[in-house]
């Protein structure tokens, strides 16, 4: 009789293991990346996947650190994406708040994810809602923010985001659609490639369209507005 009910104890056991063991792997997955550059994201091995078999398919990156790319992009990308970025503990309660209030009266808003939760939903997560993944989300964006540096976190972010089909990351997307290194990048070419970040697949930072070209102009207003470069430091 005691053998029996000292099985139980131990299942009972290993499930409150669980949580820890759940918490380490997170841990293993968050901390080292504070240093070492990620060779592909989720987002990218998804896509990669979904690529087997498409005629003429190359999924294209290459890692730059944040030094090598042109300094109006990251700027540009906190204003059309998440102008509260270098003060938010990563998550943005007004813009969060504001979505709900849309949804409960039938509207739609952007801008409610920040990029720390860009960031870990593209390198760690999938697709698509759902209260569970969003949840995963929120574990994986406080551990960013708690390991990582804000550079590091737009560092990356620049790195993993698709401006393009296929096309990901700042060095890839400059050399596809402008010809030139990511270093080279002229303002307005940065604000294009910010501009499509909503839906690259439908927008071309090459060829911009009138929603484009008004986006882009948007998001040059408020790179002086928050007062350029200088608002990242």
């Amino acid at each position: 009789m005691m053998a029996g009910k000292t099985k139980p104890k131990r299942r009972w056991r290993r499930l409150l293991w669980l949580p820890a063991w759940v918490a380490l792997l997170m841990l293993l997955q968050v901390v080292p990346l504070r240093w070492l550059d990620s060779p592909t994201s989720m987002f990218m091995l998804i896509r990669q996947a979904e690529g087997v078999g498409e005629p003429g398919f190359v999924l294209r990156q290459d890692w730059r650190d944040l030094d090598d790319i042109a300094i109006c992009l990251p700027i540009s990308v906190v204003a059309a994406e998440d102008q509260t970025f270098p003060a938010h503990a990563g998550f943005d309660l007004r813009a969060i708040e504001k979505a709900l209030d849309s949804n409960a009266k039938g509207g739609r808003v952007r801008g409610a994810s920040t990029i720390s939760q860009q960031v870990a939903k593209n390198l760690y997560l999938w697709g698509g809602g759902g209260y569970a993944r969003k949840g995963i989300e929120a574990v994986y964006t406080v551990l960013l923010e708690t390991f990582w540096s804000k550079r590091r976190i737009l560092e990356v972010y620049v790195n993993i985001a698709e401006f393009g089909d296929g096309i990901y990351g700042a060095e890839a997307a400059a050399q596809a659609f402008f010809g030139k290194p990511a270093s080279a990048l002229t303002a307005v070419e940065c604000a294009r490639l910010a501009a499509v970040l909503p839906n690259p697949k439908d927008y071309s930072a090459a060829r911009p369209g009138p929603y484009v070209q008004r986006r882009a102009a948007w998001i040059q207003r408020q790179v002086h507005r928050l007062g350029g470069p200088a608002y990242l430091n």
